[in-house]
């Protein structure tokens, strides 16, 4: 499915980078924004009277959709990154609308059959992100780019889970309704988003001079890459899984440890995100103004160390806490969002990035997140059900949220200490050699498609 115009795409082209950057960033925080949408407003209802195998309900249903999701990003190594540019529209509205059609029967089986649909919910969104990136990759500004897109699943988890909330408590619609209705809001800026995500050119030849070229990757391929850097790639997918446990344990339960806290309003959500996402998106779009790969990837990894650092200082300063206001509970959860979130967007944005642009192998992207994807969201299935089966009903979601910073923490610190020197090694593009530091305006000497970004 094409839609695109080529009036738009030659004036984004031949424009200056400040509006080719704003055009992508709009395109895909609204497409990935959507997505949520049709994955996270489940999570905003607590299913409090529902147990099952001495299971809560709701631990179960997450356990489905979580598992379709860690599935879908294994399938996604070999799809994602062997895909090309012009199936990525389509496969994007493809996978959504799949997604959405498995939440009608989700609201209408019985309570058995329940987490089978939310498995097949779960299967096809894993994917929407490596097909959302794709767009993006490759590009001297794909850091300011990215960031934008990760300031999405930042703010919408929250947003989604406000609308999927007052559905509930002002609406009177049910906690099985909710998650379909929520979704079906979200179909008119989704196409928007995807439509503008087309018009976007591709990569200059200065961008593949910078960063080198993004080509499908097939997997004979995709073995020699990781084989040649095993070491690091294994250590940075290691920092990835404890990442998304993390992140994830703080996210699908916002609910209850928010009811933990004592806070019961549903505008918390989208109040707590917004703040987390405005630090975190500055934070990380900072690093495109690096010219240097290597440079650049020493500081995301820095920057990495700070905040699995900040996370530790933060749990330890509010240990203990016992009465909490809601004035100390939102200063936590901003905290320790921003600890967290600003190590997994750069991870999204920077890391991954900078790591092929260095090494100057074949490669893309998508190969990358997929693999730490699949792996941090396999280890988070396997933990919850761990942890559930340990502790039953009387699971105290705050503090499993402060012993995972005590335990993740220090161990990540270490971790992103073996990466930069590791990497330093590798490195095969001299600093000398690059290009000159990043401006926005446009650059009229250059023939077609090279003067984008």
């Amino acid at each position: 499915m094409q839609f695109q115009s080529a009036y738009i795409s030659t004036r984004l082209e031949q424009s200056n980078r400040g509006l080719l950057i704003t055009w992508s960033v709009i395109a895909a925080f609204t497409t990935y924004f959507c997505m949520y949408a049709f994955r996270k407003p489940f999570t905003v209802a607590q299913y409090e009277d529902l147990v099952f195998w001495g299971v809560g309900y709701k631990v179960i249903l997450l356990f489905a959709q979580v598992s379709g999701y860690a599935l879908s990003k294994f399938i996604g190594i070999k799809v994602i990154s062997e895909m090309t540019p012009n199936r990525r529209a389509a496969m994007i509205l493809g996978l959504i609308g799949v997604a959405h059609l498995a939440l009608l029967p989700y609201a209408v089986a019985p309570y058995w059959l329940k987490p089978v649909f939310l498995f097949c919910n779960g299967l096809p969104l894993g994917m929407v992100f490596g097909c959302v990136f794709a767009f993006l990759e490759g590009r001297r500004v794909t850091e300011a780019m990215a960031a934008g897109l990760c300031a999405s699943f930042i703010m919408a988890s929250g947003t989604v889970k406000t609308v999927g909330a007052i559905l509930m408590q002002d609406y009177g619609v049910s906690e099985f309704w909710m998650p379909f209705l929520t979704g079906a809001l979200f179909w008119l800026p989704l196409l928007i988003g995807v439509w503008m995500l087309q018009q976007i050119p591709p990569p200059g030849e200065l961008d593949v001079t910078a960063r080198s070229k993004r080509s499908p990757f097939n997997g004979a391929e995709r073995r020699q890459f990781y084989s040649r850097n095993a070491l690091g790639l294994t250590v940075l997918i290691l920092l990835m899984v404890l990442l998304t446990i993390f992140r994830s344990v703080r996210d699908d339960y916002a609910a209850e440890i928010w009811s933990g806290f004592g806070v019961e309003k549903p505008e918390i959500f989208a109040q707590s995100e917004m703040l987390v996402a405005i630090a975190v998106v500055a934070l990380s779009a900072a690093v495109v103004f690096i010219g240097a790969n290597y440079r650049a990837f020493k500081v995301g990894m820095s920057m990495v160390g700070l905040g699995f650092a900040c996370a530790l200082v933060t749990t330890l300063s509010y240990w203990g806490t016992t009465h909490w206001t809601e004035e100390a509970a939102f200063q936590f959860m901003v905290l320790i969002g921003i600890s967290l979130y600003v190590p997994y967007v750069l991870f999204h944005t920077t890391i991954y990035e900078r790591v092929i642009a260095m090494l100057r192998n074949k490669s893309n992207v998508g190969y990358l997140l997929y693999l730490g994807d699949f792996a941090g969201y396999i280890s988070t299935v396997v933990m919850m059900a761990i942890v559930n089966l340990v502790f039953e009903k009387n699971l105290d979601f705050v503090s499993l949220l402060f012993w995972l910073a005590l335990i993740i923490s220090p161990v990540s610190i270490v971790g992103t200490v073996v990466v930069v020197l590791y990497f330093r090694q590798k490195q095969t593009v001299s600093e000398a050699t690059l290009l000159e530091p990043l401006q926005l305006e446009t650059e009229p000497k250059l023939g077609t498609n090279t003067g984008v970004l």
